[in-house]
């Protein structure tokens, strides 16, 4: 299997030894930043002053970096609304203009996982690629990291070697695996793993399934009866419906929620990969058109790159400086 962390080996050692500092949120989310530094000291012109007539270009920015419409649209507003009321004298007043309702969108997103229920079910799906076995091995260090106690289920019997890939994490983090090998019944797997994890106290049973379109109607009518199988033994199993999304596929992102969501009613959401794209502000839009929890944010590779999603620091990381915009090049 190869490396699912950069120095897997390394990274094995961490797993089972105290966890290093968190990255710098900051300096992971500095392609969109930047990206967002150079479009507003463009605006200013040398002027601390931003000028009303230049709110239009304001928002093709804000689109640019992959807000969508209807969160810059609302943001655009909102400065429209402040400046009528007050000047928008300096750079400093613009950055907290828009870091007003940008808190206001983000607000339904930063809820922190319940634990309601023991065995607490998380079923963990989405699309092939974006690393749902990567996020299940992450989320089961960070629940260690707390103290909790995880079961794993190896759902995902469509894929080949992915009931192996995820039992070897297993072993590395040294936690249960339900598994019935490939071509198994998924429904089957999530059933016994449930009983299973009920037996042993357990505090949190994450069930892994196969990466699926929307188009393939067979894979996700298996996500609805794993869903009706669990909910046969426990009426409030799963307890939640995480989908792993993907930020460096933009607005894909927000169809493919649309989808699921459709299909299995999405609870919460795990958005990845958030380091590598300069539209990090897909987090804004999805949060505008779900209001879904966000319950981790991916930043790298490393196995304390997934945190929990917290809406101050999201923000904090994603605006430049004041004193930037002032100085337009110079870093955020």
């Amino acid at each position: 299997m190869p490396p699912l962390f950069r120095n897997t080996k390394k990274t094995e050692n961490k797993l089972k030894s105290s966890p290093p500092g968190p990255s710098n949120l900051r300096e992971r989310l500095s392609k969109t930043r930047n990206a967002l530094t150079r479009g507003l000291s463009g605006l200013f012109r040398g002027s601390e002053t931003l000028d009303p007539s230049l709110f239009e270009d304001l928002e093709d920015l804000l689109v640019s970096a992959d807000l969508g419409v209807g969160p810059s649209t609302k943001i655009i507003d909102h400065l429209r609304d402040v400046s009528q009321r007050q000047n928008l004298n300096s750079a400093g007043d613009l950055i907290a203009a828009i870091r007003e309702e940008m808190t206001v969108i983000l607000e339904p997103c930063g809820k922190s996982l319940p634990f309601d229920g023991r065995p607490y079910v998380m079923l963990i799906v989405g699309v092939n690629g974006v690393g749902k076995t990567t996020t299940i091995a992450k989320i089961t260090h960070w629940l260690l990291q707390q103290e909790r106690t995880v079961m794993l289920a190896a759902g995902d019997t469509y894929r080949a070697a992915a009931v192996e890939q995820l039992t070897r994490w297993g072993e590395r983090l040294q936690v249960p695996v339900i598994s019935q090998g490939q071509d198994a019944d998924a429904a089957a797997v999530a059933h016994d793993a449930l009983v299973s994890a009920r037996a042993r106290s357990t505090d949190v049973l994450m069930i892994d399934t196969a990466g699926r379109q929307h188009t393939q109607s067979d894979l996700m009518n298996q996500l609805i009866k794993i869903k009706r199988v669990l909910n046969k033994l426990d009426p409030e199993a799963p307890h939640e419906i995480v989908q792993v999304l993907d930020a460096g596929t933009g607005q894909n992102a927000l169809s493919q929620l649309q989808h699921f969501h459709q299909a299995v009613q999405v609870d919460s959401l795990c958005l990845t990969k958030l380091d590598g794209t300069a539209k990090g502000g897909i987090l804004l839009a999805i949060a505008d058109k779900f209001a879904l929890p966000v319950r981790f944010i991916g930043v790298g590779e490393g196995p304390d790159d997934l945190r929990p999603f917290n809406t101050a620091q999201f923000i904090d990381a994603l605006l430049p400086d004041a004193e930037s915009l002032q100085r337009p090049g110079a870093p955020a």
